[in-house]
């Protein structure tokens, strides 16, 4: 495992030539500013309220990864004060799926920060986040040594098909995608990294039901207390050292964690799947988003009388879905 990390530190140390920057102004972090690492192509659509509730959580600093977006996000962003921004033309899929570039930034700008690292259609919540702010989370955890915050991904959905729930620029996408999966989820846990692995949910029962081992993972720990001896291996899955992946309890009672809603399955999924099929840089070939392909030529409903209405991260916790540990 220290080999594994340390060839991953040096794929992301060769990989820094693919980033050219644009906007740089990462002369205004803070020594307790908390930041956030995202990697984006074409979301021009997503970022402006992806940017505002961010900043309302206390997201400090962005840095933005731009794999050579022609939809005017590059531009977008290196107009932004709080944000630094490079583009990189060279392949996704050669850089790990983007791991590598995530890994070079933390590596470069975030070694003693707490930093979230998410996709643009990725939205972190936490107990207590309608009240506290992130920066009070990442205290407690600093007080209890936690190095590392787990959150679970919660796919979000229309009641009707997803080419009817038309998102405009800049609006909550929780306003036309407010249900999701209250159950309906299988939990492992990975022998080699010792992670658990988290599927389900209404992407795996619509486009992965004959298939459901090759519906995407839902286990994420995007909130780090980063040091740059640190790497994920796979996306935002798994790290090392292989202990910042202990982010449950096997011994009885529950480690505090969040949840990610997931703005995936609106109307700009179709678009965004058949951009992704042709460029095959995803995992497998883009073979997930090859599915969305075929199966949204039936126009697919999600809802059903299982789903639920979200409410708020207490309503999660109930659910078992998140939990606010002892953090009172």
């Amino acid at each position: 495992m220290r080999l594994r990390r340390k060839r991953r530190i040096l794929r992301c140390l060769r990989k820094r030539r693919d980033l050219n920057p644009v906007s740089v102004n990462v002369n205004s972090i803070t020594r307790k500013d908390v930041l956030l690492v995202s990697v984006i192509r074409n979301e021009k659509i997503r970022l402006p309220y992806f940017l505002t509730y961010y900043r309302q959580l206390g997201i400090n600093h962005f840095l933005f990864v731009d794999n050579a977006s022609n939809d005017g996000s590059l531009e977008y962003l290196a107009g932004q004060p709080d944000v630094s921004v490079w583009r990189a033309d060279a392949s996704y899929r050669r850089a790990s799926f983007g791991v590598d570039w995530t890994n070079y930034l933390l590596r470069k700008y975030a070694h003693r920060h707490w930093v979230l690292t998410v996709d643009p259609d990725e939205f972190f919540i936490y107990p207590f986040c309608d009240t506290r702010p992130i920066r009070a989370l990442t205290d407690w955890l600093d007080g209890c040594a936690v190095r590392s915050f787990s959150a679970m991904l919660i796919d979000m959905y229309p009641e009707g098909p997803v080419e009817d729930a038309i998102y405009s620029e800049g609006q909550n996408p929780f306003e036309i995608a407010k249900w999701f999966d209250a159950g309906n989820y299988t939990i492992t846990k990975n022998p080699t990294y010792g992670n658990l692995w988290i599927q389900g949910g209404p992407r795996a029962r619509v486009f992965f039901k004959d298939e459901p081992k090759k519906a995407p993972a839902l286990n994420k720990i995007p909130l780090v207390k980063w040091d740059k001896r640190y790497v994920y291996v796979s996306s935002t899955h798994a790290l090392l050292p292989r202990g910042l992946n202990q982010v449950f309890d096997e011994w009885g009672g529950e480690k505090t964690s969040g949840a990610l809603l997931h703005a995936k399955l609106i109307s700009t999924l179709g678009e965004k799947a058949q951009e992704e099929m042709e460029r095959g840089q995803h995992y497998r070939s883009s073979g997930e988003y090859r599915a969305y392909a075929e199966h949204l030529a039936d126009m697919p409903e999600f809802w059903c009388d299982k789903s639920e209405a979200y409410i708020n991260w207490r309503q999660l916790e109930i659910l078992g879905l998140m939990s606010k540990g002892n953090w009172a």
